[in-house]
């Protein structure tokens, strides 16, 4: 099977390509970046005006299977990926029964084979059951598929379990990532802490719950060595600490989602459980900090921590309702609008964010070489037009939930195409 993608912008981070070029899949791999190539009998993909890059690669999502499967299945959430234009997901372990086992591992790994139209990658829990007391099986869970450890929304409170967990994947060499949270702080809390929650009557989770979380085991990431990743980063403070940490050289890295920086409280509509996630939304300042962060190349990627819930649990009163919001479709066109088009960083920066940096954050290599469009790579490939205008209307994703606080919001640039392994799997309406 052969497909090639004729007269694109292809924009490769990884190579510091940008230029116009055609993309030659042979076999799900890529094996020729060129001018004017031609390819007999191939699937041929026009994308004269657009922009070719590196498939994207999420490595926070929620895909709720097994166990949750009213809020989102393999199958939907890596439809919706596509639809994002996402190639390649990695999962997080918080499913019934938590995946912290090698029979849960390869239940993922085999349904999202049959059923997803994206690569799905699981992360496997720290400990068992995620309760944060006994270190899981992770060395069975890697041998199974696992490519990284977390406890995610259950975050490793125990200083000595976690830093068991980080010399197991140190000798691995998977990365540890990390919610961080203490638990003790921002019990019972419902928002960000400040002006606006005593306003709304809410009770608050101080930025100084996720500090202390991150400088804690960014000491523990020194004694032990380990590649410490930081899920989600959300405060002024954090992005200081990791920023100092990498330049003493440690293996630490973050992420942040494009709603922490698109969001801030101000934007809340009082008691809408759409804006409910962990971590909240912050103030201002800590926005800034964090797209500062992202141009200074302290923020390591982007990545969507997409978290569906089903209609019942989203529409329960704010203060009993879920975390978590998702947003696998409206990533690109959030980041897009916040970075690229504000002028905070290059389009080229951009792709790097969802191609080769979470790629190298969790250490994609030989056979799973991904995040580059070069020959030997997976065959992943995700088309964009920058400019184009769109509205994202929530009926029409391919979620099955629709806890967002962007439904109606028009968007100037998204995903075209999506290619995964050479073959076309989603396409933008029209084009």
């Amino acid at each position: 099977m052969k497909l090639l993608i004729k007269n694109g912008r292809v924009i490769c981070p990884a190579s510091n390509h940008d230029a116009v070029a055609d993309v030659l899949i042979e076999d799900g791999r890529v094996t020729a970046v060129a001018p004017d190539l031609s390819a007999p009998g191939a699937e041929v993909l026009d994308a004269a005006g657009l922009v070719v890059a590196p498939g994207f690669i999420d490595i926070h999502v929620h895909l709720r299977e097994p166990g949750f499967t009213h809020a989102e299945t393999i199958a939907t959430g890596a439809r919706a990926a596509a639809a994002g234009g996402f190639t390649s997901v990695c999962c997080m372990p918080n499913t019934n029964p938590v995946n912290d086992s090698a029979t849960v591992t390869t239940y993922i790994v085999e349904k999202a084979r049959r059923e997803a139209v994206v690569n799905v990658f699981p992360i496997g829990a720290i400990t068992k059951g995620s309760a944060g007391e006994e270190l899981a099986s992770i060395g069975s869970m890697v041998a199974a598929g696992a490519v990284a450890i977390s406890d995610d929304g259950r975050p490793v409170m125990n200083a000595r379990v976690i830093r068991r967990a980080m010399e197991s994947a140190r000798a691995l060499d998977i990365p540890v990532i990390q919610h961080c949270e203490d638990l003790n702080l921002s019990a019972g809390g419902d928002m960000h802490e400040c002006v606006e929650s005593v306003r709304l009557g809410l009770r608050g989770i101080p930025s100084a719950s996720e500090d202390v979380m991150v400088a804690r085991d960014i000491i523990l990431a020194e004694l032990t060595g380990a590649r410490y990743h930081v899920a989600h980063i959300s405060a002024r403070n954090s992005v200081a600490m990791v920023a100092y940490a990498r330049q003493r050289g440690l293996s630490v890295t973050c992420e942040a989602t494009p709603h922490h920086i698109a969001l801030h409280t101000e934007h809340m509509r009082p008691y809408d459980s759409n804006y409910k996630m962990k971590p909240p939304l912050r103030c201002r300042h800590d926005v800034d900090a964090v797209i500062d962060g992202i141009a200074s190349g302290a923020v390591d990627c982007l990545a969507t921590d997409h978290a569906p819930h089903a209609g019942d649990d989203k529409m329960q009163e704010f203060e009993k309702c879920p975390f978590g919001i998702i947003g696998l479709e409206t990533a690109v066109g959030v980041s897009l609008e916040v970075l690229v088009h504000s002028g905070r960083i290059s389009l080229n920066r951009l792709i790097a964010l969802y191609t080769s940096e979470p790629a190298r954050v969790i250490g994609w290599k030989g056979q799973q070489a991904r995040g580059a469009l070069q020959p030997g790579y997976a065959g992943d490939v995700t088309v964009l037009h920058p400019e184009y205008p769109w509205t994202y209307d929530v009926k029409n994703s391919a979620s099955k939930s629709s806890n967002t606080p962007f439904n109606g919001r028009t968007f100037r640039g998204g995903p075209i195409a999506t290619v995964v392994g050479g073959s076309v799997v989603w396409k933008a309406p029209g084009f």
